[in-house]
């Protein structure tokens, strides 16, 4: 659910963090339904939503709220923002008129996030992918870019979504660079990448 503070504006759950109840914005169901939509359109079948996507993933929003509109006729701006700034994984980004999904996304787009200054990042897989990595190494699956975490500890969360003991592995992030790989930083936990040779991974065991 989302609801909106007076002090804080939109959160998701019954309470803010303040402990003010806040006003309805959006229930469950429908913060699903929006949700899967603006994955959609923002990662994946802009075309088909009928929808101008320039080469860095931006569409206008006035655009967006009114194909969202002609769909679910209970959308509107106010909804729309309010499903971007509660958005605790932080998956879209708005500028003035235009919005545009951070990562995930399958269509062809060239993102112009800053470059990254992590010298480590981590990739997370499983312990069938991890032999393959260790010959082949990381490349994007099904999505323009490859996934990073900033830390050891994100890592394990987001491949722990797929397999119950997963394998990290250390990414000498300089290095691949140097080499001529792009990185760009998302937010503080994601990284994004283009393929990842072997000579730039090993497997990371943090010390206990």
């Amino acid at each position: 659910m989302i609801r909106k503070c007076p002090k804080h504006g939109f959160f998701r759950g019954e309470v803010c963090q303040c402990g003010e109840a806040g006003s309805y914005v959006l229930d469950d169901e429908r913060t699903e339904r929006m949700g899967r939509f603006l994955s959609g359109a923002l990662r994946h079948f802009p075309d088909d939503l009928g929808l101008a996507m320039n080469q860095h993933g931006w569409v206008d929003v006035d655009v967006l709220v009114d194909v969202m509109m002609a769909r679910y006729p209970w959308a509107s701006r106010n909804r729309l923002m309010a499903m971007v700034e509660s958005d605790n994984k932080d998956r879209y980004q708005v500028s003035d008129k235009n919005i545009r999904a951070r990562y995930g996304h399958s269509v062809e787009i060239d993102l112009d996030f800053p470059e990254n200054d992590l010298e480590s990042v981590y990739y997370g897989a499983s312990q069938e992918e991890a032999d393959m990595i260790q010959e082949m190494g990381v490349r994007p699956v099904r999505q323009r870019y490859v996934h990073l975490s900033s830390t050891y500890e994100k890592a394990v969360e987001a491949a722990s979504v797929h397999t119950e003991n997963p394998v990290i592995f250390r990414v000498d992030a300089f290095a691949a660079m140097e080499g001529g790989v792009e990185m760009m930083v998302v937010n503080e936990f994601i990284v994004l990448s283009e393929e990842i040779p072997p000579e730039y991974l090993e497997i990371f065991e943090p010390e206990s």
